[in-house]
């Protein structure tokens, strides 16, 4: 037998925002990523390791997207 519970949040108006700010944070870091492997296969380039890209974003994340650090998804 599978059991099963369901939950159901009732965020405050803090806690609602901070939801929405990762999400739009997780979404913006998928479309760079996608981003970077799309511009790197015309090119002739392989496939972009999660390593690199992962190393790309630190450095951009303390350079010009100082605003993904205000989100603590990463």
């Amino acid at each position: 037998m599978i059991l099963g519970n369901r939950v159901r949040l009732f965020p405050t108006k803090e806690q609602e925002q901070k939801l929405w700010q990762a999400a739009g944070t997780a979404r913006f870091v998928y479309n760079w990523t996608l981003a970077r492997q799309e511009e790197n296969h015309p090119n002739g380039g392989t496939f972009i390791s999660d390593n690199e890209l992962w190393k790309e974003l630190t450095i951009l994340k303390k350079t010009e997207l100082q605003w993904l650090n205000d989100v603590p998804i990463m």
